[in-house]
């Protein structure tokens, strides 16, 4: 049987995802289907840089604040839902920079492709209970340093899986194998604009400054108003773990917005590092006149021919 086509628009933060996607999807008649770990949440759509009203309007969008921000939401819960809706959609688009989220739905497989074991897992969370969530976090920059530096520490359930991970095949949660199309329950079709390091961080560091003006730091104190704690997982968000301390009065708002931009160059970086290791996505190289519409063009000609 025919694998169902699927289009998917990867890659780093701000390299122009959003922009891409409503081109295709409105050339296509498709419909985007969010894959970014901070997007289904609500009442956070400044600092996830979430598609405007304006944009949503252009074409439909499946998994965009769905969630509540007090809520948990694991990487297999994402593969259901991501799963159905494929299923509904004729000309399905995945947009978005969360690996692990396509990773899910590349394979039949548990978080991680490897199953779970309960005795690890209570291991691993007595630690974080009796000793803290740093001394948990010390285990697993000591076996897997990549997975520690982007799982923050109080991100207890993820740390714990990574290292149950290691324990369970010797092979750092980071270094897991990336599917191969055969093992792919969809025909992929990837992409991934590529742009240079020094353009994707002036635009980073753009968008942070766009994010200010537009009311980040305020949203961020509406979140905590309301209650949402700190160590919820929507809050380990970039924008929101760093501007907490700003809203409680531990940090300056200058220290607060240089800790953001430095935060979201590293984490473009990992994002990169994560994608050049899928080789189903092809990178589209960026130019001065770069011209968006050319490639959705490419991408809905590719897509016409299969």
């Amino acid at each position: 049987m025919d694998k169902k086509r699927v289009i998917g628009i990867v890659g780093p933060t701000a390299s122009g995802k959003t922009a891409l996607s409503l081109r295709v999807a409105k050339a296509l008649q498709g419909e985007i289907i969010c894959m970014d770990s901070m997007q289904i949440y609500r009442d956070m759509d400044i600092g996830t840089a979430k598609p405007t009203a304006q944009e949503i309007a252009q074409a439909p969008h499946h998994l965009h604040s769905f969630l509540s921000p007090t809520d948990s939401f694991s990487v297999s819960q994402y593969a259901k839902r991501a799963h159905a809706a494929i299923k509904s959609i004729e000309i399905p688009i995945l947009v978005g920079g969360t690996g692990m989220y396509l990773q899910s739905l590349s394979l039949p497989m548990d978080y991680g492709m490897v199953s779970g074991d309960e005795k690890i897992r209570a291991k691993y969370h007595e630690i974080a209970d009796t000793q803290g969530v740093q001394a948990l976090h010390d285990l697993l920059r000591a076996c897997d340093p990549v997975s520690a530096a982007r799982l923050h520490p109080n991100d207890v359930r993820r740390v714990v899986r990574a290292l149950e991970v290691f324990d369970l095949t010797g092979i750092p949660f980071s270094q897991q194998k990336m599917p191969g199309p055969d093992e792919c329950p969809y025909d992929f079709q990837l992409y991934a604009l590529e742009l240079p390091r020094s353009i994707l961080y002036a635009r980073i560091e753009k968008r942070v400054d766009e994010m200010m003006k537009e009311g980040l730091l305020e949203e961020v104190r509406a979140l905590h108003e309301k209650g949402v704690d700190e160590t919820a997982q929507s809050m380990q968000g970039l924008g929101y773990k760093e501007l907490l301390p700003v809203v409680k009065g531990e940090m300056s708002l200058a220290d607060g917005v240089s800790l953001l931009k430095l935060r979201t160059r590293h984490f473009a970086k990992r994002q990169i590092t994560w994608f050049k290791r899928d080789e189903r996505i092809q990178w589209l190289p960026w130019k001065m006149d770069m011209d968006l519409g050319q490639m959705a063009a490419m991408i809905c000609q590719k897509y016409m021919e299969k």
